[in-house]
């Protein structure tokens, strides 16, 4: 059909009939909506000589049309006839590219097009806002993110429910759940926006997440008089935190009134209660309860699993660790890093090479790449067994994989040079692990100091004890008395 109405048209514009811009509107709209943008851009680059343009509408749904196959050269060059016409995009058509924008990682330059057109009298509306925002925050953008928040609100445009929820999300998982709370504690407080699960949960995450239980437990409780009843992801969250700190009382009050919410708990709560019981109770009755709690319920996975492998293999019972590990592959249930990370540093610490080997030969089989924990895990365990030379080819392999190492796995290589006595070769990864823009954290500065005192360096251990406070992290009082005795005897001296 659309293709004898292409030729209708061409036999229009090739005969005396006479043809009008309104024409090739109509009909680049319709090429435009049955997707035939080539065909749209030859009649496009046909009526220009002719001085016919496009109106506004045509041009806006041109525009969001060729956002779908992500023509942007084309998209660039309607834009600047658009502006050399006076034009600017319809607000559905200025919102859909500017998504694709972010889609598409050009976050920077969305940014100054939402600028360039607001400039020209585009109007932005909450939603661009929030396409803005979530696009800054997957950037990690979060300083940006929250100064385009700033002028949305001092533009006049009220937040709504998932602009809320993207800030709010973007901040939390930044750990910045002060300012997420502070920024929508007026929205949560007058309740002009209804606030969905998500928000609420997000925040209450973060503040478990920064150990304060009371904020979390104030907003859970908020959250239902507000309307917005916790859902089986608060009270997960929640669980957690309680399982994480031995709050069982808390924990199985949670569990109570999940059920009596009408909320069956899941296999994540499961997985939790599980790895309370590993902390707790022996480890063969951890085997029971999966066995006979979890499993008849459909609620075992590879995280159930891999949990109690790490337990076997803690509790020095590699040999039941193993037998859980064909258990687990015979029933189907597909292992993961995890899983074989718990076996190799088992394997490894009862100085049984081989089988580590063929564990990891095994992962590589299963297309496994070892992440940043399964480095860290086998650096910490080559250091504390003093092979410091093959925990620097790990090291190495780690960063020639692409895993770019964090302050945990930094710490293992430099805590385990200081207990050899090889703090120059310390501080030298201390100083590259700053100039790669990881930061140390309070450990790795004890590390460092405790070397330095142990070689008896106390002036180059005082000065790191200055950048260490500095951070706002503190030192030993053994450890700070010995070097503000030996600053002491410095100034003495001279």
């Amino acid at each position: 059909m659309i293709d004898n109405a292409v030729q209708v048209f061409d036999e229009m514009r090739h005969s005396s009939y006479r043809v009008f811009s309104c024409d090739y509107n109509r009909f680049i709209g319709v090429l435009v909506r049955e997707s035939r943008f080539e065909l749209a851009e030859a009649l496009y680059k046909d009526m220009t000589p002719m001085g016919f343009s496009l109106i506004p509408f045509t041009y806006s749904r041109f525009i969001s049309g060729l956002c779908k196959v992500r023509n942007f050269d084309l998209i660039d060059a309607l834009l600047r006839d658009m502006e050399a016409l006076g034009y600017i995009p319809d607000i559905w058509a200025f919102n859909i590219y500017l998504d694709l924008l972010c889609r598409e990682r050009k976050v920077g330059f969305a940014v100054q097009t939402f600028f360039c057109m607001v400039r020209r009298g585009r109007e932005a509306d909450v939603v661009s806002y929030t396409i803005l925002i979530n696009g800054l925050f997957i950037a990690g953008k979060v300083t940006e993110a929250v100064e385009i928040w700033s002028v949305m609100i001092r533009s006049g445009v009220n937040p709504d429910s998932k602009a809320c929820a993207v800030l709010v999300v973007g901040l939390c998982q930044a750990r910045k759940v002060d300012l997420a709370y502070e920024l929508v504690a007026d929205e949560i407080k007058s309740k002009r926006v209804k606030l969905g699960a998500v928000v609420y949960n997000a925040l209450i995450s973060g503040f478990c997440r920064a150990g304060r239980i009371e904020k979390a437990e104030a907003l859970k409780s908020f959250m239902s008089k507000s309307g917005c009843e916790p859902d089986l992801v608060t009270y997960n969250v929640l669980l957690n935190f309680y399982y994480d700190n031995n709050m069982l009382k808390k924990a199985e009050g949670v569990m109570g009134e999940m059920v009596r919410s009408g909320i069956q708990p899941d296999v994540y709560s499961y997985n939790q209660l599980l790895k309370r019981h590993c902390r707790v109770v022996h480890v063969d009755k951890c085997y029971s309860f999966m066995v006979e709690e979890m499993e008849p319920r459909g609620l075992c996975d590879v995280v159930s699993y891999s949990t109690l492998i790490e337990t076997f293999c803690r509790a020095s019972k590699t040999g039941k660790a193993y037998k859980l590990f064909e258990e687990m592959r015979g029933k189907g249930i597909a292992t993961n890093v995890v899983t074989y990370t718990s076996l190799i540093k088992a394997s490894l610490r009862e100085g049984n090479s081989s089988v580590a080997k063929k564990l990891l030969d095994q992962m590589t089989e299963l297309g496994l790449s070892p992440d940043r924990i399964f480095y860290t895990t086998i650096l910490d365990h080559l250091c504390k067994s003093g092979n410091l030379d093959k925990a620097y080819g790990v090291f190495s392999d780690m960063i020639e994989h692409g895993i770019t190492p964090d302050a945990v796995s930094y710490n293992a290589l430099i805590s385990g040079l200081c207990r050899s006595c090889r703090v120059t070769e310390a501080l030298k990864l201390f100083k590259d692990m700053q100039s790669k823009e990881c930061c140390p954290d309070e450990l790795t500065f004890k590390f460092v100091i405790g070397g330095l005192v142990r070689e008896n360096k106390l002036s180059a251990a005082y000065k790191i004890w200055d950048q260490m406070m500095e951070k706002g992290f503190t030192l030993d009082r053994d450890v700070s008395d010995t070097l503000i005795k030996a600053s002491c005897s410095v100034s003495a001296d001279a």
